[in-house]
């Protein structure tokens, strides 16, 4: 039951020193995320009802959000994202994590209408002004997006978590999925790769301050672009990249249509200087992790680098929209990115019919 946000009854020891936010979470962001393999074998037979026709988007192709058709002109969309600290600015934190929740909203096409937040806490390791601007942060990135924190609910936790239930609106036809690609299709991403591994340079304080200020502008730049882009007739599938990796999610998305995703590596944006980063060690665990998962079902090139392998499983907090759509389509998918800012989103693949793995990376 959703309840009234409040401030705790608790705090540290007035003037007592606060630890780092990245300190009290064992990962941070979508870093934190079960792995993928662990997550299947979670979910094996957990179905319960049987699914009623309203629902357009269940739990089938592992897609971004649920939507059910609320009638012929409205479908709700449905999500919940929430995780541990990623930076150790408790405003930033909060901005971080709500505009990755509400990602998932305009990754099937639909407008956010309204939030609830998530929050647990130690309560008695922060104070109740940190706590506070987490919160702020949260509601300022909603502002951004037009939309109310209408409610949500608080615990005290061991580690520091916060994020939204996100409620969106969507015509029933312009639903997008991530298993709707065809064979022919057009990759385009709308955001540079390596938030994870500039994630690791922050705890392990090797990231510069131009690096925070990128990892800072790509976390918190909502994804405007999904309901102009569902509205593309040429535009078959989206979703966002997020904890899974580039690989994971195109991986969902060749799965989900019975094809194969050709990347063509060179072509993929990244973050300024996080190769470098990432061939002298700097990457998250969950990038091993997401390998171990899915590394069987990816076709690499002889001689690919660790560093870019730990870039195509790299987890992605708040990341950008992944696009199949038509070739005839590519430049006003584009030109629709360049709209809503996103200067970098680039064209990094294509779908194939289905060969003998599901994602091939060139």
């Amino acid at each position: 039951m959703s309840e009234t946000l409040s401030a705790p009854s608790s705090c540290p020891v007035p003037g007592a020193a606060e630890p780092r936010l990245t300190s009290l979470s064992h990962g941070g962001g979508c870093g934190c995320k079960i792995a993928p393999g662990v997550l299947s074998s979670i979910l094996r037979g957990t179905g319960g009802l049987p699914m009623p026709p309203e629902l357009l988007v269940g739990i089938e192709t592992a897609d971004d959000a649920a939507v059910y058709r609320l009638n012929d002109s409205q479908a709700l969309v449905a999500t919940t994202d929430f995780f541990m600290p990623i930076v150790d600015d408790p405003f930033d934190f909060g901005r971080i994590a709500a505009t990755n929740a509400l990602s998932d909203v305009y990754a099937m096409g639909g407008q956010p209408i309204m939030a609830l937040a998530l929050v647990g806490m130690p309560i008695s390791v922060l104070s109740v002004e940190t706590i506070g601007k987490i919160l702020d942060g949260g509601a300022s990135v909603c502002r951004a997006a037009g939309i109310p924190i209408a409610g949500g609910h608080t615990i005290d936790s061991v580690e520091p978590i916060y994020g939204l239930v996100a409620l969106g609106l969507v015509h029933p036809d312009r639903v997008q999925r991530n298993a709707g690609a065809r064979a022919g299709d057009v990759l385009v991403l709308g955001k540079p790769l390596g938030v994870g591994i500039y994630s690791a340079a922050l705890k392990k304080e090797k990231l510069s301050a131009d690096g925070y200020a990128q990892m800072i502008a790509n976390t918190t730049r909502l994804n405007t672009a999904g309901p102009d882009l569902a509205a593309l007739p040429g535009v078959h599938a989206l979703t966002d990249v997020t904890g899974f990796a580039l690989a994971g999610h195109a991986l969902e998305m060749a799965r989900g249509a019975n094809l194969t995703v050709q990347l063509d590596w060179p072509a993929v944006p990244l973050l300024p200087g996080a190769r470098d980063l990432a061939a002298q060690g700097i990457v998250t665990g969950a990038s091993g992790r997401n390998w171990a998962a899915y590394g069987a079902d990816v076709a690499l090139p002889s001689g690919f680098a660790p560093a870019d392998q730990a870039l195509l499983t790299d987890p992605q907090t708040s990341g950008g929209l992944l696009v199949a759509c038509t070739p005839e389509a590519v430049a006003e998918v584009q030109a629709t990115f360049q709209r809503h800012g996103f200067e970098q989103a680039a064209v990094i693949g294509r779908v194939t019919a289905r060969g003998e793995r599901p994602l091939v990376v060139g």
